[in-house]
């Protein structure tokens, strides 16, 4: 009896889950058939400015950076300058002491031994024709001879010992301010890096070696900006155009600049041709830039000349050449629209010019605010 009542209590329970099953079907294929209210954001025409803008990236750079040579190969001595400080032109930034190359040395050596025979022979030679000559024995033409070979010999002394005195120690006697081993700044300006230590060699810049770079040297108040610009934008812009300058580094805050070159040759970057635009920037005294800092350029490429009106593109249709948007009839109780041409003019990307079709007082459909069942 008790398995009887068990079969009869299962019965129950697997109809009434079949009767549950039945009636949430027929519940969501209800709800599923019920017409939906779609409500939508109303836009109104607005006047304003519209303006195509294209955006190149790069870095502020020094428009000159100056690279501090020496002038003769040795091992730097001394650094007096680091890099950050300020320096004016001819100020010393380093002293160079000299390792003389061994054949020249030699060969400078024998030079000032040669010189200093020839110079003893002619002071005896000198100081006996002028006796001869006080005596009234020689001319005073021999002895204007006999003394201009005196002078001679004595200045070819004094410049083969200037010589081996450059070779050996890189400096004379008779030019220490303007001695090869103190390495000078040639502008004024600002010291960007100093590559090199005390004890590093270093060597000189001829016409097959440019030599070790001792400092880079620029003036930072003469900044411009380098960037790259795609070639599907370079037909738009041209030297003169304004442009306005952000700095990654320095917020909220942006730098106006004047373009000033646009390279007339692209280079090839990342399967892609790009060409370079130079700006001239105008940094306020208070900001300080630092070079290399990396900086986006807008550059407006084409604006309306006044104020227009002016709706956002997301609400225009369009259609081939023509452009399209939904116009409110009835907002209550449900908003109704109707599909109406326009003309449009010149867009940013986000807001478009409306040159014929709307009125200030026109509303037209934005995007979705709800997307609900609507109640029976």
């Amino acid at each position: 009896m008790k398995k009887g009542i068990f079969k009869k209590i299962t019965r129950i329970i697997l109809l009434s889950l079949v009767g549950l099953a039945v009636l949430g079907t027929f519940v969501f294929l209800w709800k599923k058939a019920q017409p939906v209210k779609v409500v939508y954001e109303v836009v109104t025409p607005e006047n304003g400015i519209v303006e195509t803008k294209t955006v190149a990236t790069g870095s502020v750079e020094p428009r000159f950076e100056i690279l501090i040579k020496p002038q003769i190969s040795g091992i730097i001595s001394e650094l007096t300058k680091e890099a950050g400080q300020k320096i004016t032109a001819g100020e010393i930034i380093a002293k160079v002491k000299v390792i003389p190359e061994m054949v020249q040395l030699n060969s400078a050596e024998s030079r000032v031994n040669v010189a200093e025979i020839s110079f003893k022979q002619a002071e005896t030679t000198f100081q006996r024709d002028q006796q001869l000559f006080n005596q009234g024995i020689m001319t005073a033409q021999d002895f204007d001879t006999s003394e201009a070979n005196y002078l001679k010999a004595k200045e070819e002394l004094n410049n083969a010992q200037s010589a081996l005195e450059i070779v050996r120690d890189g400096i004379a006697r008779n030019s220490k301010t303007s001695s090869t081993t103190q390495i000078r700044s040639t502008i004024t300006g600002t010291i960007l890096d100093v590559p090199v230590e005390v004890g590093n060699s270093v060597i000189q810049a001829n016409n097959f070696n440019e030599g070790t770079t001792i400092a880079a040297v620029a003036n930072m108040n003469d900044m411009i900006f380098k960037g790259k610009v795609d070639e599907t934008e370079i037909g738009k812009i041209r030297e003169g155009m304004p442009i306005k300058l952000t700095v990654g580094a320095i917020e909220n805050q942006s730098f106006d600049a004047s373009l000033e070159y646009v390279s007339p040759k692209g280079v090839e970057a990342n399967g892609a041709i790009q060409f370079e635009i130079k700006a001239a920037v105008k940094i306020p005294d208070t900001v300080y830039i630092r070079a290399g800092y990396s900086a986006n350029a807008e550059i407006v490429t084409n604006r309306t000349v006044d104020s227009v009106l002016t709706i956002p593109e997301s609400t225009v249709e369009f259609s081939g050449d023509s452009a399209f948007v939904q116009l409110l009839k009835e907002e209550k109780p449900l908003q109704v629209f109707e599909k109406h041409h326009i003309k449009t003019g010149l867009s940013d990307g986000i807001k478009i010019e409306v040159k014929e079709g709307l009125t200030k007082t026109d509303k037209i459909r934005g995007a979705i605010v709800s997307n609900e069942p609507k109640k029976p």
